[in-house]
């Protein structure tokens, strides 16, 4: 995926772009030119995102970006609101648009609250692995949906990284899509997300992440559906009994950034860029090594088990057809797109 132009905004951009940039005082005007590291002005940049800051989304993602930025010299500070400080996803999106954040960390699904089609990343088995994630968008199969995102919204993509695959918990194993049946399994209340509840054969259950903890102990939802280092975050594994492999999408993360691109200087730009670069070559590797520690902690425990034997394939095959069947013309080409980067 290739750094972000700077051509002009689009239309939404141009009316509701308001950066938040925070001005070292030094005489100037005001005008953003002023605030370039040559003289003695620093920008500084708000990044919000719905992590807590000892998920690696913060710590090798949100904090790495700032840490680089910092390291970087060129007059650019950021700093960081984790866990929804500046409100939830939806709420976000809004204040990226209007320029009220400037940098958010967002699901895909969440992200088609403004330009639908990129909602498909998010898409049950769209992905194999987090590594595929990686390769499509370095590759220039990505570059339309992307470009065409900044077009429709004025918001830029500056990386994305993959935050785990999502796994099935219950209190009974779940290893092919019969054993979804009769299931009322958490999904957020996203329409990618209730496709993909369907394309796997699972009974939807809508109930907010931040309720999902008191809903599976009452008994409300029989089980969900989450990376496993939000299930850890979220203690899943105090009220559910199984976690089950099924791997049913890559948690997609994108880093995003409002009107606030153009006010930059390119070598804000280029440092700003390098960093999110810098994060998204760390942050899989981080959420790898929190699962494996957290699995070991779990079974040493005995606090959840794990089935590994989950028929995928199953899965898989089920959810490919019924995305295929169901998606419109525009979503297929950007599904197609994905899987003609799968090894």
């Amino acid at each position: 995926m290739s750094v972000p132009s700077t051509r002009t905004r689009s239309a939404l951009a141009l009316l509701t772009a308001v950066p938040l940039l925070a001005l070292a005082a030094c005489g100037d005007d005001g005008d953003a030119e002023a605030t370039s590291s040559g003289d003695g002005g620093d920008v500084e940049l708000t990044l919000a995102h719905s992590y807590t800051d000892t998920q690696p989304q913060h710590r090798c993602g949100a904090q790495v970006i700032a840490d680089e930025v910092e390291a970087a010299g060129v007059g650019l500070r950021i700093e960081i609101f984790p866990a929804s400080q500046l409100g939830g996803d939806a709420d976000r999106i809004s204040s990226v648009v209007s320029g009220d954040i400037d940098i958010d960390i967002q699901g895909a699904s969440a992200l088609g609250a403004i330009y639908e089609p990129v909602s498909v990343l998010d898409a049950a088995y769209a992905f194999d692995d987090a590594d595929h994630l990686a390769r499509y968008f370095e590759s220039e199969a990505s570059d339309e949906l992307i470009e065409s995102f900044a077009e429709e919204t004025g918001v830029h993509t500056l990386g994305a990284w993959s935050a785990g695959m999502r796994h099935f918990t219950a209190n009974e194993p779940i290893r092919t899509p019969d054993d979804l049946d009769g299931l009322r399994m958490r999904f957020p209340a996203s329409p990618q997300f209730l496709m993909n509840a369907k394309a796997l054969g699972a009974q939807a259950v809508e109930v907010a992440y931040e309720e999902l903890f008191l809903a599976l102990q009452q008994g409300t939802a029989d089980g969900q559906e989450n990376p496993i280092v939000n299930i850890a975050a979220n203690s899943i594994q105090e009220v559910q009994d199984y976690l089950s492999l099924s791997s049913h999408q890559a948690n997609s993360n994108l880093v995003i950034i409002g009107g606030a691109w153009d006010e930059l200087s390119a070598e804000q730009q280029e440092a700003l860029q390098a960093a999110v670069d810098a994060a998204v070559e760390q942050v899989p590797g981080c959420v790898e090594e929190d699962e494996q520690s957290t699995l070991a902690e779990w079974e040493q425990a005995g606090a959840i088990e794990v089935v590994d034997d989950v028929d995928v394939e199953a899965f898989r095959t089920r959810a490919d057809g019924y995305l295929r069947d169901n998606f419109n013309d525009e979503q297929l080409a950007i599904y197609e797109s994905i899987r003609s980067t799968a090894e």
